[in-house]
């Protein structure tokens, strides 16, 4: 193969593999994240490239530059870690504090002591265990994370807990560094280096944080007013890019910078567009992370010293999960809470590899034991999307078996068209009761078993059941549905199932619930018919209020109000419009 064609080489393959193999898992049912390692190990060094000396054809099919994978796909993590700091703020992240700075190093404290001790009493130097205490003890953010999402664990208190310590992993990588570099050195002067590797990096973090709040909302305001969505995605790369490089020279990781300028633009006006800007970035460097994960796993060692590579990872998931269960429920969760969390984080992370290779370059490790921990830490975070699947099913076995009666009803399976209720507390049952008086009918559902059981005690048609999932939306009819409301007080949750019902129903009346003009506008975009803000409906009725009180004919008052709404209906609707017309494409709404 010509020099030119050798350069673009994996990046076909991995194009072939997130076209070809990813798709193929998502049709059976089994999370991408498998089909991106198993085939990153079919076509790694250790799976067909050991053929490629028999048959040289072979090569120009097998990932060979894994270094040049390994520099790309690390921004597979950076840009899962700047999405999440778009889905928080400097004021969630200080309302979690107690688990990042608490609970985080306690787990990374005791995780590594318990591995170091089983590692040293395997036979490894004293510096070669500690450091493989330290790397095992790591879990996987780029893996857990997306996981925990796809099971809709994410937002519960599993998913908190789980980004509480994984963040503060994170946060950990640099620091375990330098004590790797000092345990490889003479160990003198150790304070003045430990200054010189702190001091740069919280420096660099400071100015971040300045230059960030300074910058970044003139730079997007500039930005947006071209109206041009190549100038905006320049702009986030710009923003992603930048930081994480910022980070990385001044020895934290890239993904630390990433996540601090997401958290800095989780406070402007222009979070939910860079949401939909970054996210096909995300999943593809995700992928190729992935890819580049499986592509590192020898299986033939795990045929060679079964014992060993299976023994040391039923050890470290062990030990992991041992630790880590009592220390989250002395940070207060629940015995199924701590159970799950001990479970999804008890796999080794990515930074495992780093760590390992920084250990045997330095010579602390020996070249067997970190073969062994490799492989032990890649066949645990293949495990990763099972494990978590599983609990999700349990979890949801167990809430299922904890319903009342009445909360067990299946929803209607027959057809019929309706309106259906997302949401059935109190904005939702006043809706309920306006359908009854005009005899439209409806069925309401609610994620919440008691409230649910409660108004089947009134004889009102409402089930059971998380709206965010396709397949209970089929079965609440969705395919006949009339209407969908959305009344839950959730704005994140209310757009992710906003989109799932214009995926599902492109010409469905889709009216919902907003939080402010900006969720309204946000909403808009992702294609629902009507978005009735709370701050501006309460506004007009206090306005309507005031102005009847005041003597103003209530004809006047009522057009006058109508035709404010209409206004603010408009203006917010075209906000939104642009961004569904490059986002979406889909059949004109029915307003009918």
């Amino acid at each position: 193969m010509s020099g030119e064609a050798s350069l673009y080489r994996e990046a076909l393959l991995f194009l072939g593999t997130a076209g070809v193999v990813a798709p193929l898992f998502v049709r059976m049912r089994v999370s991408p994240v498998l089909g991106y390692v198993l085939a990153g190990a079919l076509l790694g060094p250790y799976g067909l490239g050991r053929l490629a000396t028999r048959a040289p054809w072979l090569e120009s099919v097998l990932l060979t530059d894994l270094d040049a994978i390994g520099r790309l796909a690390e921004f597979g993590v950076v840009t899962l870690m700047f999405t999440i700091g778009l889905e928080l703020s400097f004021e969630r992240l200080k309302s979690l504090r107690r688990l990042v700075f608490g609970l985080g190093p306690a787990q990374v404290l005791s995780a590594t002591a318990l591995i170091a001790g089983a590692a040293w009493g395997a036979g490894e130097n004293g510096g070669g265990a500690l450091l493989l205490g330290a790397a095992l003890a790591l879990s996987s953010t780029a893996m857990v994370v997306p996981a925990l999402t796809e099971a809709k664990l994410q937002r519960g208190p599993v998913g908190r807990y789980a980004f509480a310590v994984l963040l503060f992993q994170d946060l950990a990588v640099a620091p375990l560094l330098f004590v790797t570099s000092a345990l490889a050195g003479s160990g003198s002067g150790f304070v003045w280096r430990l200054f010189l590797t702190v001091a740069p990096a919280g420096l660099t973090v400071a100015a971040v944080i300045l230059v960030g709040r300074l910058v970044l909302r003139p730079l997007f305001r500039s930005v947006a007013l071209t109206r041009s969505p190549e100038f905006f995605m320049a702009a986030c790369l710009l923003v992603v890019l930048g930081a994480s490089l910022a980070a990385a020279a001044s020895g934290l990781s890239m993904a630390i910078g990433a996540f601090i300028a997401g958290l800095l633009l989780a406070e402007t006006e222009f979070r939910r567009e860079i949401e939909v800007t970054i996210e096909p970035f995300k999943g593809l460097l995700l992928g190729l992370f992935f890819v580049s994960v499986g592509a590192e796993i020898d299986l033939s060692l795990a045929l060679q010293q079964p014992v060993a590579v299976f023994g040391a990872l039923a050890v470290f998931v062990a030990l992991k999960a041992l630790s880590l269960y009592p220390l989250a429920r002395v940070f207060g969760a629940g015995p199924s809470t701590a159970r799950e969390l001990a479970l999804a984080l008890g796999p080794g992370g990515e930074f495992a590899f780093v760590l390992i290779a920084a250990g045997l370059a330095n010579g602390l490790i020996a070249p067997e034991s970190g073969r062994v921990g490799l492989l032990a830490a890649a066949l645990s975070m293949a495990a990763i999307p099972l494990i978590v699947r599983t609990l999700a099913a349990f979890a949801a076995r167990r809430r299922a078996d904890n319903l009342p009666d009445e909360a067990r009803v299946a929803p209607p399976a027959d057809g019929e068209p309706r309106a259906i209720l997302i949401g059935y507390g109190r904005v939702g049952r006043l809706i309920g009761d306006m359908l009854d008086v005009h005899a439209i009918p409806y069925i309401a559902v609610d994620t919440d078993a008691n409230n649910v059981a409660a108004a089947r005690r009134e004889g009102k048609p409402a089930f059971y059941g998380d709206a965010s999932r396709a397949e209970f939306l089929r079965k609440c009819g969705i395919e006949s549905a009339r209407a969908a409301v959305l009344t839950i007080n959730a704005p994140q949750k209310t757009e992710e199932i906003a989109k799932l019902v214009r995926e599902l129903r492109p010409d469905v009346t889709l009216v919902a619930r907003a939080r402010d003009a900006e969720h309204a506008r946000a909403l808009y975009a992702l294609g629902v018919t009507d978005a009735a803000p709370e701050t501006i409906e309460a506004s007009l009725q206090l306005s309507e209020a005031v102005l009847v009180d005041m003597g103003v004919p209530m004809g006047l008052v009522i057009a006058s109000i109508h035709e404010k709404r209409d206004e603010f209906r408009r203006t917010l609707a075209a906000a939104g419009a642009p961004v569904r017309a490059r986002t979406t494409k889909r059949k004109p709404l029915n307003r009918s």
